[in-house]
């Protein structure tokens, strides 16, 4: 194989015979009786096993230890047998993988590419092992050798880059493209720290720095030999034929490292490819001596800090030098490659490069997975114009026909705005091509909409009149051939109000695509237990077509099955109440109520709300301690903004209520409050299977789509939730009397804040409301600082509630007053449980990525033979 082709890979080391003996280690932990134990002990004994597989297996797994980490069995840490387990596991993917490459390569198919600035991961040791298949072999192998499969996998660090829900649902696209079968590239940065480690430190948040990489990645290839060159500042220089060239820019390198995304047991293994900056200098020791050495090492530094750490998600960027780099230089290595990969020789060609870019557009679809990416537009443009010496309008129409992007936000704040100024002095090149962009498309508007002056100003691309910006989410509908929202009443919104001018002028190219999770990680991965009874009733072709959930209905007046889903739901409880107290050293009931609110702390998702009814009923107990209450176990878990003053101090204020509730002998344990310190994919695994109600009560008009409350339903845990996102949709599936939906529609909403809302209105009449804002104003509890929660309130009742709590207040609570009744009534409580369950197939990653490629990429699978 030559160095320049795509299926170039590192080939998995031959399994040899090792001579090292080894002894079993008995476990000292052999009361355990969780899932995963359970498991392994069935696989030690099952019948069926095919011991050269697990010999085999051994036996890599030994060289590993011995070859590539230097260890002996006497001296090797958990940490070893982690990695030795990892390489090992790594190994039986690269022959797919290659293999995948090289269909790619033979059949030339169109190819997709999804451009996200963040990858939220996790850990991948237990989900590679499951699509692979391969998770019998190993886990009786780990066990034949005395080590725990369970212990092992707490040891590999969550590949943590991103933030929350839009690079969670990068990942979940990843695993259901190639479970598809779709030949598809995520894109992304090779951030060295990821989103940060939240320690919580007397209730307040602390930001230390996530050093993912301190132990290296297994899963990672580097790819030296696709090292690109990216470039920033300089000048443009207008050349005599009327073209112009951009010179004396600083470059910066991008390097490659590449990570196998495996399908579900089909063989195709994807990949993704995330850069990393490095600088191109190279040391000059002469300098040395006159004092420019020092400099040249501090120049490389700054170079490199461009991947250095992912920008926690504020959701306020403008100004940010620093981001406009790292989403350039995503746009600019990955454009690079996807072009090289364009001209190289594919298929029965016998040309030896292809050069007419004519066909591009069917050869690639580029994702931009919001507006972070959408420098791609411009980038390509230059590349069209400066590069390949195209002229302007076929580039501009193969550009168009090229890219889609997705949109996952309403708020303004969090659409991305750049100063002209700053993107001139940074790329001098792509301004110039934005601001022709924008002339053109001017002209365009002008003659759709003529004397219609406003809405031809609220159209363009750049905004302002003396400090001007480009609006990106304006540069990526005007340069994509598709627009999609994540949720039906997300995508109505975009189009009638967020968007309203562009779907006025372009309606053709707004579609919805609601998003979806990976049933494998989701269900098949952190729920064992539910999953094993799934298949045992109706077999596993859930794991691939979710909808097969819906048999399950039929079964939820079968008392055999009935009982052992409600078994399941306590074992996860259980699970998850040894974490607690393991981690944490709280013990929780594990049959009260697990009301668990997780997500990223923001004021439109209100975890405060959530607080104010905490309080309420804490207020109740204390009226009257010997009222008949459902116990709750309250958790909470998010990470703040390090920047967002509010969200900081909405998790000092659930610390402070736990504080004064958890110990009052009058709430005898009937209500507990726990703050989940530094929420994680891998923290998440554990906590969605044990949750018997799930929060999502965001203001309507203000979540885009949501896939926790995804997650949350397909594990059997009810949703408590307003009428926004994917909840709308859920709601729809499960019918309206298997959800708690309270509050304020996105039409209501809009009406209150059109006549006047006056949050003091609500204050006054409601005195359970004004109760719980007083005694936090006053300092109930914030007893050492009695001010500390001012600003809190004042969000509330003297800066208008933008996110309309008070108004909520009494339907939240009366929902909440229901969901309490029925929890009584286990029988009720677990029927609705599993018609949660049975209706959770439309919220498949699959059936969201089906939709992309028929409606968007215009892509078809290109299976790979397993034979």
């Amino acid at each position: 194989m030559s160095e320049g082709n795509d299926y170039d890979a590192v080939v998995s080391p031959t399994i040899l015979n090792s001579h090292v003996k080894w002894s079993g280690r008995e476990s000292t932990e052999s009361n355990d009786s969780s899932p995963a134990r359970r498991r392994e002990e069935s696989i030690c004994i099952d019948e069926d096993m095919v011991e050269k597989d697990v010999q085999a297996f051994k036996d890599l797994f030994n060289r590993h230890l011995h070859f590539t980490l230097a260890q002996d069995l006497s001296v090797a840490s958990n940490r070893d047998f982690y990695l030795s387990l990892a390489y090992t596991v790594r190994d039986h993917v690269m022959k797919n993988w290659m293999k995948t490459a090289k269909v790619y390569y033979d059949n030339d198919p169109k190819r997709i590419y999804y451009l996200s600035l963040e990858f939220y991961m996790g850990r991948t040791l237990t989900n590679t092992m499951l699509n692979i298949g391969i998770e019998k072999e190993s886990a009786a192998a780990l066990y034949q050798l005395g080590l725990r499969l369970e212990h092992l996998e707490e040891l590999e660090n969550d590949a943590g880059l991103g933030n929350g829900g839009l690079g969670r649902l990068a990942a979940c696209f990843l695993d259901s493209m190639a479970t598809l079968a779709l030949p598809a590239y995520g894109y992304g940065l090779r951030y060295e720290y990821g989103i940060f480690k939240q320690k919580i430190h007397k209730g307040f948040q602390r930001e230390l720095p996530d050093d993912w990489l301190k132990y290296g990645n297994p899963w990672e290839i580097p790819r030296p030999q696709y090292v690109l060159k990216v470039n920033y500042f300089g000048d443009v220089i207008w050349l005599d034929d009327g073209k112009f060239r951009w010179e004396g820019s600083t470059t910066i390198l991008a390097v490659p490292y590449d990570t196998p995304i495996p399908g579900f047991q089909n063989g195709t293994v994807n990949t993704m490819r995330l850069w990393s900056a490095r600088s191109p200098n190279n040391f000059d020791l002469s300098f040395f001596n006159h004092g420019d050495y020092i400099k040249a090492v501090i120049d490389r530094n700054l170079a490199e800090n461009i991947t250095r750490v992912l920008y926690p998600n504020d959701n306020f960027f403008e100004g940010k030098e620093l981001r406009v780099k790292q989403e350039y230089f995503l746009c600019s290595a990955t454009l690079q490659d996807i072009i090289r990969r364009y001209k190289q020789v594919t298929g029965v060609s016998k040309a030896k490069t292809r050069t007419d870019f004519s066909f591009f557009p069917e050869k690639a679809a580029i994702q931009l997975n919001d507006t972070h990416p959408a420098l791609a537009i411009p980038e390509l443009m230059r590349i069209f114009l400066d590069v390949e010496n195209l002229e302007w309008n076929e580039s501009w129409d193969l550009c168009v026909k090229t890219f889609s992007y997705t949109n996952h936000t309403v708020l303004p704040e969090a659409l991305e705005r750049w100063p002209v100024s700053m993107l001139e002095k940074i790329l001098p090149r792509h301004l110039m091509i934005i601001f022709e962009i924008n002339r053109r498309h001017m002209d365009l508007v002008t003659t759709a909409f003529p004397g219609e002056n406003e809405r031809v100003a609220r159209l363009s691309i750049i905004e302002g009149h003396h400090d001007k910006v480009v609006n990106m989410a304006h540069l990526a509908i005007v340069g994509s051939h598709t627009i999609n929202g994540v949720a039906a009443i997300h995508t109505e919104i975009i189009k009638n109000e967020t968007f309203s001018d562009f779907y006025a002028l372009w309606p053709e190219k707004f579609q919805n695509k609601t998003n979806g999770i990976t049933p494998r990680r989701w269900l098949r991965l952190c729920n064992p237990s539910l999953s094993d009874l799934i298949t045992s009733y109706i077999g596993e072709e859930w794991v691939t077509d979710l909808d097969e959930l819906a048999k399950l209905r039929e079964f939820v007046d079968n008392k055999d099955f009935m009982s052992r889903f409600i078994a399941c739901k306590y074992t996860n409880k259980v699970r998850l109440a040894n974490v607690l107290s393991k981690d944490y050293n709280v013990h929780v009931n594990v049959n009260s109520m697990f009301d668990i609110h997780v997500k990223r702390i923001h004021e439109y998702k209100r975890q405060l709300l959530n607080i104010l009814h905490v309080i309420t009923l804490y207020n109740q107990l204390k009226d009257d301690p010997k009222m008949d209450m459902v116990s709750r176990t309250i958790i909470i878990g998010g990470k703040a903004a390090p920047g967002y003053h509010i969200a900081k101090q909405i998790i000092k204020l659930i610390t402070s209520v736990a504080e004064v509730v958890n110990p009052d002998p009058d709430v005898c344990g009937r209500l507990k409050i726990i703050f989940l310190e530094n929420y994680r994919v891998s923290l998440a695994e554990k906590v969605i299977p044990a949750c018997d109600l799930s929060e999502q009560i965001s203001t309507a008009g203000t979540e885009a789509s949501g896939t926790g409350n995804m997650k949350f339903m397909i594990n059997g845990a009810l949703t408590i939730g307003t009428l926004d996102g994917a909840n709308v949709e859920m709601s729809e599936q499960m019918g309206e009397e298997n959800i708690y939906i309270f509050g304020m529609t996105v039409d209501e909403v809009a009406e209150l804040k059109e006549k006047g809302y006056n949050p003091m209105d609500y204050y006054d009449k409601i005195p359970p409301l004004k109760r719980v804002l007083s005694q936090i104003r006053e300092g109930h509890f914030s007893k050492d600082d009695p001010t500390r929660f001012h600003d809190l309130v004042d969000s509330l009742l003297v800066h208008g509630d933008r996110f309309c709590l008070l108004a909520d207040y009494e339907a939240y609570v009366a929902a909440q007053a229901q969901v309490s009744k029925e929890f009584s009534d286990k029988e009720l409580w677990f029927k609705k449980c599993l018609l949660n369950v049975a209706a959770g197939g439309f919220f498949s990653s699959d059936r969201t990525i089906k939709d992309y490629a028929k409606n968007i990429w215009n892509a078809e699978p290109c299976p790979v033979d397993t034979a």
